[in-house]
C-alpha cells in the first residue's frame, strides 16, 4: 500500500509513532468509520493513538471541567468563550472516562508529559485542563476521552489488510477546529480523491 513517496507497497516506517492513521472505506468497525488517528505510540508492544476528527457530543470544555470537579459551575461562567467552548473529542474506544491532551511542546509537566517529537506532547493530567483553563496551558491542543490502543502486531496487521493509510502529521491539520474537514484533508495529503478511492485495495 502506498503511504507516501518514501514508502512502497511493501515497506513501511518501522515504527508509526508521530504519524497520522487514515481509514480506509473497507474500515468494518464503525467506531473507526472515516477516523483519522494521529499515533502517540507505536513499538513492537503495540500503539496507541487519539481520533482527532470525531466530536463528543452534548460536552464541551467548560462542561468536562464541572464533571471532573476541577472547577466550580461560577468558575467555569467566567472562562472566556474560546476556552469554555473548546471542543471534547471522541479519542477512542479504550478507557473513554480517562482525558487526554495532545497538545504543542510548549507545555511540559514532569513525570506525565510524553514528548512525542518536535511538535506534539502528549499529556493525561488533570493538571494541564487546570492549565488550560487557567489560561497557562499550551497554546495548541486537542481534549479527548479515550484513546485507540492496539495489541502487539495488531496495527501492522490491520495496515496489511487494507485497513489503514498512514501519512505526516501536520500539527496544522491536527489542532485545526475545523473538525469535519480532516479526514479529506488528511487524505488529499497522500494525494487521494476519497472520491476515487479503492475500498478493496490499499492504494489509489
Amino acid at each position: 500500500m502506498s503511504q507516501d513517496s518514501e514508502h512502497t507497497d511493501t515497506e513501511m516506517p518501522e515504527y508509526l509513532d508521530g504519524k497520522l492513521l487514515v481509514a480506509m472505506p473497507s474500515m468494518s468497525d464503525q467506531r473507526f468509520a472515516k477516523s483519522v488517528i494521529y499515533l502517540c505510540a507505536h513499538s513492537e508492544e503495540g500503539a496507541m493513538g487519539l481520533i482527532i476528527n470525531h466530536r463528543a457530543d452534548n460536552i464541551n470544555f467548560a462542561t468536562l471541567l464541572d464533571r471532573l470537579d476541577i472547577t466550580t459551575d461560577e468558575k467555569t461562567v467566567m472562562l472566556p468563550p474560546p476556552v469554555a467552548n473548546k471542543s471534547v473529542h471522541i479519542g477512542g474506544p479504550v478507557e473513554t472516562g480517562r482525558g487526554f491532551v495532545l497538545h504543542s511542546t510548549d507545555y511540559f509537566a514532569d513525570n506525565s508529559t510524553l514528548e512525542i517529537d518536535d511538535n506534539m506532547s502528549l499529556t493525561a493530567t488533570i493538571d494541564i485542563l487546570k492549565a488550560i483553563a487557567g489560561g497557562s496551558g499550551p497554546d495548541r491542543s486537542i481534549l479527548a476521552l479515550g484513546y485507540a490502543g492496539w495489541s502487539s502486531g495488531q496495527l501492522e496487521d490491520e495496515i496489511q489488510s487494507n485497513g489503514w493509510l498512514h501519512c505526516p502529521a501536520d500539527p496544522d491539520l491536527v489542532f485545526d477546529p475545523d473538525i469535519e474537514s480532516k479526514y479529506q484533508r488528511a487524505l488529499a495529503t497522500i494525494g487521494i480523491d476519497p472520491l476515487h478511492l479503492v475500498s478493496d485495495a490499499g492504494h489509489a
